[in-house]
Formats: C-alpha cells, sequence, structure tokens
C-alpha cells in the first residue's frame, strides 16, 4: 500500500492513527481538521502528514479530502452535538448531512479500498428498546450502513478510554472522609478500558490486514478491570484513598446530570459483557498499555490538579 494515502478524520482517536500509521511507513497520511493551525495539525504536520481544511459536516470538503485515497480512519463526534440523528444520517424528517451516512456515502461513491470506523453497539436493538445508549446506538446505526451499501469497511469498537478517569469519570471527594469515590454503576462486574493513545497502532494493524478484517467488528480492549481495582490503581497513583462508591444504576441516573441515565443504561450493556477482545487487541498492538502501566510519573501532577480542583 506504500502509495495510498489514508485519510484520518480527526478527533481525539484520529491523531493517535495518524501518528502510528507515520510511523509504520506503510501509507502517507493525509489528515482532516477543522482548523489547520492548531498545535495537533501543526504537530502531525510535523511527523509528515499533509494537513488538509475540512469539516465533517461539510459534505465538499470530506469529498476532497477522501479523492484519490486507499481508505480512511473515520470517527464521527456524537458528544458535540449530542444527537443521534446528527451522527448517523437523515431520517425521521432530518435533512442534515448527517456524519456518518455522507462520509460513507462519499466513501462508496470514490471506491475507497478500506474505511476503519470508530464504531460502537447499538443497544437500543440489541437490548429490545429497554436501554437507550444514544452515543452507542448512533455509531450502530452507521456501522450498519457503511456496510449496507457496500463499503470495505471494518468497526472497531473502543472500550471505555482510561483517560476519562481523568475528566468525565474522575473520583470525587467523599463528603464524610478524607478520601475520594469512583461512581460507576458496574457491581463487581470488571469493566474494559484502553488509552485513546494506543488505539492508532491497533488501527494500522488493521489497515495492513484488510483480508483479515474487511467486514468485521472487533472489539478492543487493554484489559478488564472491577471498579475497586480502578479505585485500587488510583490510589496508588495519588497517594489518597480512592473507593469504589458501590452505586447502582438506579442511584446513578438520579445523579441529574444530563447524561446520568444514559450512561447509567451504558454501564447495564457493559455489564453484559459486550465483546471486547483483549487477547487481539494485544497482538494488533503489543505495546498496548495496562490502566497501571497508563499511569506513570508524568500523569501525576495533572491527576493532582484534577483532584483538588475537583474538591474546591
Amino acid at each position: 500500500h506504500c502509495n495510498g494515502d489514508i485519510v484520518i478524520v480527526f478527533g481525539s482517536q484520529g491523531g493517535s492513527v495518524a501518528k502510528a500509521l507515520l510511523e509504520s511507513k506503510h501509507f502517507a497520511v493525509r489528515a482532516l481538521t477543522r482548523d489547520v493551525t492548531q498545535p495537533n495539525a501543526l504537530a502531525l504536520q510535523n511527523l509528515g502528514a499533509e494537513v488538509v481544511k475540512g469539516d465533517l459536516n461539510d459534505k465538499a470538503s470530506v469529498e476532497a479530502a477522501l479523492k484519490g485515497a486507499y481508505g480512511a480512519f473515520v470517527v464521527t463526534n456524537f458528544w458535540e452535538h449530542f444527537s443521534k440523528d446528527k451522527e448517523v444520517g437523515p431520517h425521521k424528517g432530518f435533512t442534515i448531512f448527517p456524519q456518518g451516512k455522507m462520509v460513507a456515502d462519499t466513501a462508496k461513491h470514490l471506491g475507497l479500498k478500506h474505511v476503519v470506523y470508530s464504531g460502537l453497539e447499538n443497544v437500543e436493538r440489541l437490548s429490545g428498546g429497554k436501554l437507550k445508549v444514544p452515543h452507542f446506538d448512533g455509531k450502530g446505526e452507521v456501522e450498519k450502513y457503511f456496510w449496507s451499501i457496500g463499503v470495505p469497511m471494518t468497526s472497531v469498537r473502543l472500550a471505555a478510554y482510561f483517560e476519562n478517569f481523568l475528566t468525565t469519570l474522575k473520583p470525587s471527594k467523599a463528603p464524610d472522609g478524607d478520601y475520594y469515590t469512583l461512581a460507576l454503576p458496574m457491581g463487581d462486574v470488571p469493566m474494559d478500558g484502553i488509552s485513546v493513545a494506543d488505539v492508532g497502532a491497533v488501527v494500522s494493524s488493521i489497515f495492513n490486514s484488510p483480508e483479515e478484517f474487511i467486514g468485521k467488528a472487533v472489539g478492543l480492549s487493554a484489559e478488564a478491570l472491577t471498579i475497586q481495582q480502578y479505585a485500587d490503581v488510583l490510589s496508588k497513583s495519588l497517594g489518597k484513598e480512592v473507593r469504589d462508591a458501590k452505586i447502582t444504576p438506579e442511584a446513578y441516573e438520579k445523579l441529574g446530570f444530563p447524561a446520568a441515565k444514559e450512561l447509567a443504561d451504558m454501564c447495564r450493556f457493559y455489564q453484559m459483557k459486550p465483546d471486547r477482545d483483549v487477547k487481539l487487541t494485544h497482538r494488533l498492538n503489543p505495546k498496548v498499555r495496562s490502566f497501571s502501566q497508563k499511569h506513570c510519573f508524568s500523569d501525576l501532577a495533572q491527576y493532582w490538579f484534577h483532584i483538588k480542583f475537583y474538591s474546591l
């Protein structure tokens, strides 16, 4: 594939994939970004990527970026607009240029040889409507659409990001003592996780083995730990005790922030143990790191900032 371009569609995973592809030297990389002057874009340019201005909501720029490419790595962004419909495509009366459908149609029209899509399961469909996790469901619908129109596509379904423990899932100070709690309604069921930084090498390996992976969904995970095990690693890193809050999905739903019900349903789905293949992930990226390895010393300053900031 040495002469083929890969188009990277940006997002936290996009940068990781672009770096890994550039390091493997099997592909040239064209990176699509809204702002070519942002530090991440300039860093990729310095590594040898062609960085082009474009936007997943703009058909003309996507078409221009994909033209003449061998393949593409695509991340649609639910959280940017909190809308499954925007991520998926015009249906139920929507006439916007939805990201997933538009990229799929363009990839089909231009005859791309291999698309790797950052997908997830359609939880609503799998649970017969009992659970609704729009940021999963939308990606599940996009997966189905790619395959239904015959695009040679591999879906990579990522486990929870380890990095989320620094942001949305960070421990909070317990009101009744000098310790912190980790509130995720998983019971004693281990939850799969992976570092965003380790996804790139996995995707690079998938691009190098199209015959093995086209038409498949691949569940990625570095390891699966219980919430208490995640808490133990955080305790060690922080020098502060972190405990599993042992919250139930029912109690979590009542926490009252916008995505509480959705995240409770996500954990209910995780408790059903969706397919995340730790062995395959390690084969595709032998350097993939565990949660405890991810928390090297350089992360600690960041941790302290977050923890102290959170408990003010």
